[in-house]
Order: structure tokens, then C-alpha cells, then sequence
């Protein structure tokens, strides 16, 4: 939008061109200029008061020191002050250590100074002569100046001499009452500018009114609105009811003060920068307006115009704390009363007057409570009854009026003289003596509501206006702990300091944020509560499923929900609109099919998420049929991409950038060698598919596909998910082997917001982990003992810390998580799990931290350095290259290795942890479940007629027809110990559960009776009859799922039942009667998680049929049948002993005991069964294996019986 303002630059504000703007402004004054509240003698009269001057007493000192005194100098006239200094009363013990700093136009409704939105106070001096000189932030433009003290030296008194320094201030001034307005019209033979600047200043008593109204010939219009105290600027399209209103930006508050404001709208192109005081908003013009020309006329406010500016004189005053109240005197008028004034607050509650009734004893009070006005009568202390209430949303900051009336028992209230509410009374309602503002109730009652905190203004009795100056000169009235003659409302929430959307509420002297649904926390709604990553959900033991993934922690970048699939990697998935397979067919007149792509996530996250990926791929498949691709070897493409930066590419899935080629034209295997796609031999039903890998070009935002208005012509196209893996950043780290190393980055900007995160493992019992220094400002986090991580800081208000203590030591060389977080609210530490530390800053303390050297990661100064390693380090959400600065730097190497000390207990199941570089993994190929952690139970449905067969491999072959002597050779190889365990879900009984069996009719069963109870039955030499073992009472056929657990080592048989799944396993050959029979009835059912010793059958048939010694009959595929319900954690435990007859030593059979222990949980009884034999037969062990298998198709399965890698004298089969 064009915008030829630069007639309202001159005529609103004319800028003196100077060199500086720092003269004195005091010196020269006559002593008629100073005036103060009190003076101790002639001598001590504040036109002493001069910077460095000794005339009288040596400057000014009042009657009393306390806080009510003030020194105000009259400047000659309007004039910019830039700088402030002071300096005790010469040759004495009195001096000011702090002071307030206020300004005025017209010597009332004074505006404090406020070097930071929380601090309006100035450090005074230390002695009498010293001078401590204060440059202003914000230049002041004003003709009053006053001085309150606020604290002095405690063995002196008051004593001030000043000098103020600046120029003069001359600007043309035009004044509005609200009826006419100043019209301007631009010269149209000016040439239109890129840059356009409006820059004004206003002050003004009303919350709402027209400002600036600019518009052009076709209704194209430009505002700049106050409403309720804020400024609002719009763009507007079109006249009358169909016009198109665009709000673009709300700025400022609290701007019906009565003091100068300033504006600047400056707009460069489309980008606009929208000033009010010291705040400013940058933001983009709709594409609609961007090339829109308003140049027809310009409209400043409405109203009379006068070339002077009348000031209104209006005395506010401040009830800021609880103890402020104003009392004043009440001279009875009979049966008739009113009471007026306007008030502002941001309380929800608070007591506005009080006054005692004549002729009884009770106290009429007057309160906001939940934001609407309650006059209540107090006839004793202790009770109350409400008589009537009105108003609305009185906490908003704006003014309200208030009106309360009594005439002949009729009390009326009347609110911003619209909302009116009346009440009789049985008893007269008038004041008896006295007037109570604020939080003093009358002499009859305590007061039992909150006080008020806030301001007032024009307060009348009976319709006369109270002198608030003669109540502070003490001439009337009396009054504690209030500021006269000014209103020191703050607006806390504007600028608002939540950030990332949270919602800011306020009371008088604090903001509150609310984050909810923002997906952040913190007193500012600062820090992120999502993972930056699914590779860091992975290492939180989190599977597969959607979570919010925000990339940039407490940036700006909003978090996602994506996919996070996690296999061996864990892979983010981002969908599109069309990922299916999308056919086309000829069609006449159609040259050319564009598709177009809209991601769940949108480019800026996208663009984070590629780039902090360690790898990224998109399939781009293409199906043809009479439909040319790329055109190769020579021709122009029929068709191409479009990828992340909009730049068309003519490369296909699985080639590489700029080579025109498909994935059979780079490995040289097309259909015919002249082409470099199959689909541009145009001819057969062929395809081209592959995956884009090169991070830049991707994801794809658009497909063109050609040729495809031939006769016959047929293609279809799929563009698959984007899918990426890795985290850069979580896995960068340095590992520092020297106490004097360090790493060293730019300053870190963090004025009002600051966080910090990292993962650190040491064996040292303290270092520095990272600092910050600034000229007295400074960052540090530091691991100060084995068991305490340490949080100091100081943003000018002195050092503070913050500690978190831990119950173990943190140098166990392990990982541990570190956050520090720090804002204008409250200081925060995390370290792990632990409780958090939380240290609140101070009420009206310095915000900004101001840094100026590097940041050190280790130390470079005197402090103990750090030994170990750092990783993963974030500052607001930006992470630092650890590895690369390390790769140049002394004593700190990249990377950092050892993650399984720390991750190795995500591995469930039996899995074992491996070490990556970037990460773990774990290896699942010694543990019956499968998945990232080794938590996936592998399980199948069983029908009669299925089964799964798996050999053993033994080192010995046997023969059937060997002699006696020969087999007794191998009779003494057996196993020292099986470890079997097995899930299953049935409705049948009876039912065969598990058989092993050897050469010599050895055997274990586990099955379930008749009456669908558990029973182990074994036989451990041949010529000994079998035993049966009763596992449970229960009937377990009852369809729920069940897990048993049956292992062997020494004399003593165990049975635990536990919540699981099961399987069926039967043997060929001449078996146990009762076994055959109950194997031939079949099984039907679920079984799961089958393991023996070191060896998953059932797992190794569904994953690995074609790598392991497996043979299956009849139709087996995985199923989720043996997933669990969870466990009741309160369920109770029965626990049964079993006598076990004692066997001789010559005897085979075990001796020990039998213990059942059952858990009833709310989903299922569970099962599990333990026992532990020993044959009689010596032990012979052999050479464990120096290398372990992995859990993978490419590696053979491993067909070691045992997890000790001992032999078993027979060969065994499972029959599943």
C-alpha cells in the first residue's frame, strides 16, 4: 500500500535537527523555578538544590524525611530531558539512595519515569559530593520535573542537589473537542514512494476516538483508532455495509492518561512497522493492498481545531498498597448524601469507601467483588447483608464512574451513569463523620474484604469537588501511603509476556499466563512440553503413534502432530492430501495433469524437520501404459516435480538431481538401454518408481504429468508420505577431557526470556557446564557437588540461584537431563525427574539480561572447568554445534559414546542393548517378542492341523541303530537347565499346551485336564513312570489370556501364574498315551511368545521361515490375538505349597517342592508355572559362542537350545 503521508510527517511533527541533546537544564533556573513539599530551614529551601553548588545550607532538605516528601523544578519550557543526576547536600550526612523520577506538562497528574516496565525507582548516592548521572532509555518531553525520595542515608537526612540535561522541544500542536476535523489532500503530481512514514504524538482524556482516517477514490481506506485506551489500526475495502474490514494490529494501553504518546506507522512495500512509545509490532499488509494507492484525502480526527493545546487539569491518586486509604471529613446534610468518583483497577475485588451511619451502629462499605459493585450494610463485625449490586467487567483498567446516593431510605447506585440499582433500607443510610476511601473501614468494623488497589479521581461530597492537593499539602482530610497527584496503573499485559499464545490476566501488581491448549508451560508459557523429534520419544521408551513434535523447543515454529513410526529408526512421517495411487486416461484437449500436494505440517516445520534429519525420503512412483516420463534420452521431459524452493526438477525416484535419468537409468537396467526410464520405451504396462532422497529438493509441492492425451495413453502417479529419520541435533555432543577445555559461541540473547537444556554424563564431581558473562550481568549452569546442580544468575537486581538437589549422585556416567529456564516471573531448574527448583524474581526488579562476552560452554574463567560429555545443548530452542567447534578446538573431541548405560533399560524382554553412534539399538534375537524394544509379542491363532516344527542342530549325530554302549556315550550330554515359557488364550479343554521330548521318551508337558486346570506332567528317565504336578484349581479354558513360565535349575520345582499368552506343542513318534490323545484332539487357540531357553520357534516360523530350522503344516500367519490387558497393580495374591516326595540319589526324579502363587486381576487369571529338575546324569559343557545373533532376517536364526550355549544329549523337535 502506497502511502503519501510525508504532508502529516511535517505538519504533526517537526524534528530539530542537532548535533546533541545534552545541556543543562537546572543550573540556570531562578529559585523561583524549585519549589518542594517542606523545607528544614531558609537555608535548606529547594533553590539549593543545584548541581554542584554550596549556596545556603549546601541544597535541599525537608522538614521530615519520610516518603511524602518530593522537590519539583519548573523548567522554562516544553524541553526533551535525556539525562538525570544527583548529588547529597554538600558537606553533610544527608543524601538519597533511591528516588522516584516524575514528569508533567502542567505540574499535576505527574507520570513516573520507568527505566524498565517493572523498575521506577533510581539508585541514588553513597555520600554528599559524589554525582550519579543516569542517561535516559527514553527521552522525556515535559516542562515539570519532581523528585520523591524514597530511601536515604539511614545516619543522615534527606539532602538532594540535581541537574537535569537535554534541549528544547518545539513542535506545532493541534487541538480537537470531537466536532470538526483537518482535511488534507495530497498533490497528485507527487511520485508515489516505496517508503511511507506517519509519525505523531497525542494525549488525550476520552478511551475511544478517531485519530487518523486516510482513504482513496474507490473506498480503499487506512485508520487509526483509539478504542478504550488502545490503538487500532485497519485496513478497510470498499464503502458502506459490504465494506471488508481487516484489524491488523492492536497496540498500546492505558493511553487516556493525559500524557504525550507517540506513533510512528512506517510501511516499507508490504511490510508495515506499527510504533506506540517504545513498542513496536511489525507485520505484512494483505497481498490485496499491496500495490493499493490511498492518495485521495487524509482525515485527522474530528472536532473544533485550535492551534493550542488546553490542558485539562485533573488530580489523580494511587491506592498502591494495602495500608492506602484517604480519609475525609463528612459534614452531615440532613437526610440526603452523594458521594462521586471515578476509579481504575485490575483487581477482581477490592474495597472502595466506607462510612459509619448516623443514628446506628453499622457501616455502609462499597466493594468490587467478581468484577461488578456491591454496597453492603455491616450492622455489627461479624455479619453482613447485601443490599444491591451493579456494573460489569470493573477490573478492565478503564475508568468508571460511581455515584452513590442516599435520599429518605433509598439508597441508588449508579454506575458509568447507565447501570442503575436502588434499595430501601429500614433505618436512615447517611454518613455520620467521616469518609473512608480505599482500604481503612470506619472505627465500627474490620474490615472483611479485600482493599482496593488503583486509582481515583474527581471525587466529590455532596457534589463538591474534593482538593486532593490540599489533602496533600496535610491542609484536609488525612491519608496514609498514597501517591498524590498521579495514577500508577501499569498494564502488565501489554506488551503481553506470554508468549506462544498464552492468555494474560492482572491484578495491580503481578500478570498471570494461562497456557493451557497452547502446548507450552512455564510462568510465560515460555517452554515447550512436546519433544523436539521422534527419535527423542524413542529414547523416552515411547512406540509407534502420533505425538506433537515441536522442532524448535521455545521458538516460534508451533508443534505438529506427525506419525512417528518407530522400527530400527524412528521415522517422522508427514501425509499429504494424496498419497493413493491416482490413475489418468486420455482425454482430448487435456495436454497435461498438474497436482498439487498440501501437507499436514506446514513449510516452515517442514523445513525444520528436513534439516534437523538425519536422512529423508519420498517415493515418486510412476505407472505407464502408451505414456512417455522424462523423454530420454534427449527429448524435452513430458513430465516433472516440484520441489520445496518451487523449482520444477526432471530427475525421477531413485536417480540422482540433474540427471534427467529414472532409478533403472542410474543402476543401467531399463527395459531397453537406450532409454533412462522404462515408461519412455512407450510401449507395455511398465513403471518407474524409487525414492527421492536429496534433502534440498524435498518434499514434493507439485507433479506434472504429459502425454497422456494419446489414444490409448494410461498412467497413474503416487507420491508417497514424506518420511525422515535422525535427529542432528539430539545426538550432537563433545566430550571435554581437560578442566581447562572449552567451546565458545556467540553471545547468548536471552533479555527476557531464557532457557536451557542439555544432556550431560560425567564421572567428576563438579565443573561449569556453560557461562555468560556481561559489564555486571551473568548465566551460569554448573554441577557444583556429585549430588547438586546449580542455576545462578543476575539480571541488576544481585546474584540469585537456584538449586535442585538429588537423591544419587549425578557422576555415575550416565546421561542426565538439564533444564534452566529464566523470565520476568520466576527462575526455574530440572534435572531429570527430580523435583524442581523455582526462585521468583523480585516484585519490582531489573527484567533484561544484558550479556556482552561469548558464551562459554565449559569455562574460561577462574571456575572449575568441566571433565566429560555435553550434548544436545539448546538455547531457546536453538541448538549448538557442539561437534563442529569441537573438531577445531584442543581438549574437546566430537561425539560422545556410551548410551546404553543410560537407554539400556528401554530394552525390554530380554533384549540387549548396542551401541550406535547416534544412539542404541535393541537386539531382540535372544527374546521371544520383537519391535523397538523388544515389547511386541509375536503371536498366531491356532486351528487343528496347524503346527510348527523346530529341530534342534546338535554337534553329535545320532543313529537310531547304534549299540547300547555307544548311545550311553551320549546319555551324559544333557542340558544343565531349560528356561520355557509360553501364552495362550483357549476355550478348549483338554488341550495339549507345550511337549518337549528327546530320543530316550524323556518329556515335559504342560497342558490343561478335563476340567481346564494346569498340569505339568514330566518324565526325566524312560523307565520311571511320568509325574503330574497341579498347577491351578482354576478352570483356565475360560477364552482370557494366560502365560506360563516353567524353568529348571537344581532340585526344585516352581509354578507362578501370571497374566500372558500360550501354545500348543506336540511330538511325532511314540509318545505318552495321554499325550497322543490329547494331541490328536488338535489345539485351538491363541499362543504367544514362545520361548525355550534361548530359542523363539513361533517367532522364528512367522518372521524367519526362510533363515531358520523351522517346518510349518497347515495356514499360520501373526496375529494380535495374544495382545494383554494391563494388570490390576492392587490385585491379590494367593500363594499354595506342594509336597514333593524325596527321591534317592540313584533315582532320576526331582526332589523339592511345588509352590503355586495366583494373581487375580480385573482382566483375566493369570498363570504362571516354574519348576526346576536336575537328571542324574554328569554335566558336560561346551565353548560359549564368541559372537551374538541379531534379531534380523539376514542373520541365521540361532539354533542353540540353550541361552549358556550348553548341549543337549538327544535332539529335540517342537511340534507347534
Amino acid at each position: 500500500m502506497v502511502l503519501p503521508l510525508y504532508l502529516i510527517f511535517y505538519f504533526i511533527a517537526v524534528s530539530v535537527s542537532k548535533e546533541s541533546c545534552d545541556s543543562p537544564l537546572v543550573s540556570a533556573l531562578p529559585q523561583s523555578a524549585f519549589t518542594s513539599s517542606s523545607e528544614l530551614s531558609n537555608s535548606h529551601g529547594p533553590g539549593f538544590a543545584k548541581l554542584n553548588r554550596r549556596d545556603g545550607a549546601g541544597g535541599w532538605s525537608p522538614l521530615n524525611s519520610n516518603k511524602y516528601q518530593w522537590l519539583e523544578i519548573k523548567l522554562e519550557q516544553r524541553t526533551e530531558i535525556t539525562a538525570i543526576a544527583t548529588q547529597g547536600r554538600y558537606g553533610s550526612s544527608d543524601w538519597l539512595t533511591r528516588y522516584l523520577l516524575m514528569f508533567s506538562d502542567t505540574g499535576h497528574n505527574w507520570r513516573p519515569y520507568r527505566q524498565e516496565d517493572s523498575i521506577g525507582a533510581f539508585s541514588g548516592n553513597s555520600n554528599a559530593d559524589s554525582v550519579v548521572m543516569y542517561k535516559l532509555q527514553q527521552p522525556v518531553i515535559a516542562q515539570y520535573i519532581r523528585i520523591l525520595p524514597l530511601h536515604w542515608n539511614p545516619n543522615g537526612r534527606i539532602g538532594l542537589r540535581l541537574e537535569a540535561y537535554g534541549c528544547q522541544y518545539k513542535s506545532d500542536v493541534v487541538s480537537f473537542d470531537g466536532s470538526a476535523h483537518l482535511l488534507f489532500r495530497p498533490d497528485p503530481s507527487v511520485s508515489l514512494a516505496d517508503r511511507d512514514v506517519l509519525s505523531m504524538n497525542f494525549k488525550t482524556l476520552l478511551n475511544s476516538g478517531m485519530l487518523v482516517h486516510m482513504e482513496e477514490h474507490s473506498g480503499h481506506s487506512f485508520t487509526l483508532e483509539l478504542f478504550r485506551g488502545k490503538l487500532l489500526l485497519q485496513l478497510r475495502k470498499g464503502r458502506g455495509s459490504s465494506a471488508d474490514f481487516h484489524p491488523l494490529v492492536s497496540l498500546g494501553s492505558l493511553l487516556d492518561d493525559q500524557h504525550w504518546h507517540h506513533i510512528r506507522v512506517e510501511r516499507i512495500r508490504g511490510l508495515v512497522n506499527f510504533t506506540v512509545d517504545k513498542n513496536t509490532q511489525q507485520f505484512q499488509l494483505p497481498e490485496s493492498w499491496s500495490h493499493s494507492e490511498i492518495n485521495e484525502y487524509l482525515c485527522l480526527s474530528q472536532g473544533n481545531v485550535s492551534f493550542t493545546c488546553t490542558e485539562s487539569i485533573d488530580v489523580p491518586v494511587t491506592f498502591a498498597s494495602p495500608g492506602s486509604f484517604l480519609a475525609l471529613p463528612w459534614v452531615s446534610g440532613g437526610e440526603s448524601a452523594s458521594v462521586c468518583l471515578q476509579f481504575r483497577t485490575w483487581n477482581r475485588a477490592g474495597l472502595l469507601m466506607t462510612f459509619d451511619l448516623q443514628h446506628n451502629k453499622a457501616v455502609l462499605a462499597v466493594y468490587v467483588k467478581m468484577i461488578s459493585l456491591m454496597p453492603v450494610i455491616l450492622p455489627d463485625p461479624h455479619a453482613c447483608s447485601l443490599s444491591l449490586s451493579t456494573g460489569a467487567s470493573l477490573n478492565d483498567g478503564q475508568w468508571h464512574s460511581l455515584e452513590l446516593a442516599v435520599r429518605r431510605g433509598r439508597l441508588a447506585v449508579t454506575l458509568d451513569r447507565t447501570d442503575s440499582s436502588t434499595a430501601s433500607t429500614s433505618f436512615p443510610v447517611a454518613p455520620d463523620s467521616q469518609l473512608f476511601l480505599g482500604g481503612k473501614s470506619g472505627s465500627g468494623c474490620r474490615n472483611p474484604f479485600s482493599v482496593f488497589q488503583g486509582c481515583m479521581r474527581l471525587i466529590r461530597t455532596d457534589g463538591a469537588l474534593v482538593d486532593l492537593i490540599r489533602v496533600q499539602q496535610m491542609l484536609f482530610g488525612n491519608f496514609s501511603d498514597l501517591q498524590m497527584d498521579m495514577c500508577g496503573i501499569v498494564d502488565r499485559c501489554s506488551p503481553s509476556r506470554c508468549e506462544h499464545g498464552g492468555r494474560c490476566s492482572q491484578s495491580w501488581s503481578t500478570f498471570h499466563c494461562n497456557c493451557s491448549a497452547t502446548g507450552y508451560s512455564g510462568a510465560t508459557c515460555h517452554s515447550s512440553i512436546y519433544e523436539a523429534s521422534c527419535e527423542a520419544y524413542k529414547h523416552k521408551g515411547n512406540t509407534s503413534g502420533f505425538y506433537y513434535i515441536d522442532m524448535d523447543g521455545s521458538g516460534p515454529i508451533k508443534p505438529q502432530l506427525i506419525y512417528c513410526n518407530m522400527s530400527d529408526k524412528a521415522w517422522m512421517v508427514i501425509q499429504h492430501n494424496n498419497t493413493e495411487l491416482t490413475k489418468l486416461k486420455a482425454s482430448s484437449g487435456i495436454n497435461q495433469h498438474l497436482a498439487h500436494f498440501n501437507y499436514s505440517a506446514d513449510a516452515e516445520q517442514i523445513q525444520a524437520i528436513i534439516t534437523q534429519a538425519e536422512y529423508c525420503e519420498q517415493e515418486l512412483s510412476y505407472h505407464c501404459k502408451k505414456s512417455r516420463l522424462l523423454n530420454t534420452p534427449d527429448g524435452a521431459p513430458f513430465s516433472w516435480w516440484v520441489g520445496r524452493s518451487g523449482e520444477a526438477h526432471m530427475y525421477w525416484g531413485g536417480a540422482v538431481p540433474g540427471s534427467q535419468q529414472c532409478a533403472c537409468g542410474l543402476q543401467e537396467n531399463c527395459v531397453h538401454p537406450e532409454h533412462f526410464c522404462n515408461c519412455d520405451a512407450d510401449s507395455k504396462e511398465l513403471n518407474d518408481s524409487g525414492l527421492l532422497s536429496h534433502k534440498e529438493h524435498l518434499p514434493v509441492r507439485a507433479l506434472a504429468v504429459g502425454d497422456i492425451n494419446r489414444s490409448g495413453s494410461e498412467a497413474a502417479y503416487r507420491v508417497g508420505p514424506l518420511q525422515c529419520y535422525g535427529d542432528n541435533n539430539f545426538w550432537n555432543a563433545a566430550y571435554f577431557n581437560k578442566e581447562t577445555s572449552y567451546l565458545h559461541f556467540p553471545t547468548f540473547h536471552g533479555e527476557l526470556s531464557a532457557d536451557i537444556s542439555f544432556l550431560f554424563k560425567t564421572s567428576s564431581s563438579s565443573g561449569v557446564f556453560l557461562e555468560n558473562l556481561g559489564i555486571k550481568d551473568f548465566i551460569r549452569i554448573e554441577l557444583s557437588s556429585p549430588t547438586q546442580v546449580l542455576f545462578s544468575f543476575d539480571v541488576g537486581n544481585g546474584p540469585l540461584e537456584v538449586k535442585v538437589e538429588t537423591a544419587s549422585a549425578l557422576n555415575d556416567e550416565r546421561w542426565h537431563h538439564v533444564r534452566a529456564e529464566r523470565n520476568v516471573k520466576e527462575a526455574s531448574l530440572y534435572v531429570d525427574h527430580h523435583p524442581s527448583a523455582v526462585q521468583k524474581a523480585p516484585a519490582d526488579g531489573h527484567i533484561h539480561l544484558q550479556l556482552n562476552s561469548q558464551l562459554f560452554v565449559g569455562t574460561a574463567s577462574r571456575q572449575k572447568g568441566f571433565l566429560g560429555c555435553i550434548r544436545s545443548l539448546k538455547l531457546n530452542g536453538k541448538t549448538l554445534d557442539l561437534e563442529e567447534r569441537a573438531e577445531i578446538t584442543p581438549g574437546v573431541t566430537p561425539g560422545c559414546p556410551g548410551h546404553c548405560s543410560s537407554y539400556g533399560d528401554l530394552c525390554q524382554n530380554h533384549g540387549s542393548c548396542v551401541e550406535d553412534h547416534s544412539g542404541f539399538t535393541c537386539d531382540c534375537s535372544l527374546s521371544p517378542f520383537t519391535g523397538t524394544f523388544c515389547h511386541k509379542d509375536v503371536s498366531a491363532f491356532f486351528k487343528p492341523g496347524t503346527s510348527v516344527t523346530y529341530t534342534f542342530k546338535e554337534p553329535y549325530k545320532l543313529n537310531r541303530n547304534v549299540s547300547a554302549q555307544s548311545s550311553s556315550i551320549y546319555s551324559d550330554l544333557t542340558l544343565r537347565g531349560e528356561n520355557v515359557s509360553l501364552s495362550f488364550r483357549t476355550s478348549q479343554a483338554p488341550a495339549l499346551l507345550l511337549y518337549v521330548s528327546s530320543y530316550y521318551r524323556e518329556f515335559l508337558a504342560i497342558l490343561l485336564n478335563r476340567n481346564g486346570h494346569l498340569d505339568v506332567k514330566y518324565k526325566l528317565q524312560h523307565n520311571r513312570d511320568a509325574e503330574v504336578f497341579r498347577a491351578s484349581g482354576r478352570n483356565l479354558a475360560n477364552g482370557q489370556l494366560h502365560r506360563v513360565s516353567v524353568q529348571r535349575l537344581g532340585e526344585t520345582l516352581n509354578l507362578i501364574e501370571t497374566q500372558t499368552q500360550l501354545f500348543l506343542i506336540a511330538e511325532s513318534g511314540e509318545v505318552d498315551p495321554e499325550i497322543a490323545r490329547l494331541n490328536a484332539l488338535g489345539f485351538t487357540g491363541c499362543l504367544s511368545v514362545v520361548q525355550f531357553n534361548s530359542i523363539s520357534p513361533l517367532k522364528a516360523a512367522l518372521l524367519y521361515p526362510d533363515t531358520s530350522p523351522v517346518i510349518v503344516t497347515g495356514p499360520l500367519s501373526e496375529s494380535s490375538c495374544g495382545s494383554s490387558l494391563p494388570t490390576n497393580p492392587y490385585a491379590a495374591e494367593t500363594t499354595h505349597s506342594l509336597a514333593v516326595n524325596a527321591i534317592n540319589s540313584d533315582s532320576a526324579l526331582i526332589g523339592g517342592v511345588i509352590a503355586v502363587v495366583i494373581f487375580v486381576s480385573l482382566a483375566a487369571l493369570a498363570v504362571m508355572a516354574r519348576f526346576l529338575y536336575r537328571r542324574k546324569e554328569t554335566f558336560q559343557p561346551q565353548e560359549p559362542k564368541a559372537e551374538k545373533t541379531d534379531d534380523s532376517p539376514e542373520t541365521p536364526f540361532n539354533t542353540d537350545p540353550n541361552s549358556q550355549s550348553i548341549i543337549s544329549d538327544n535332539q529335540k523337535e517342537y511340534f507347534i
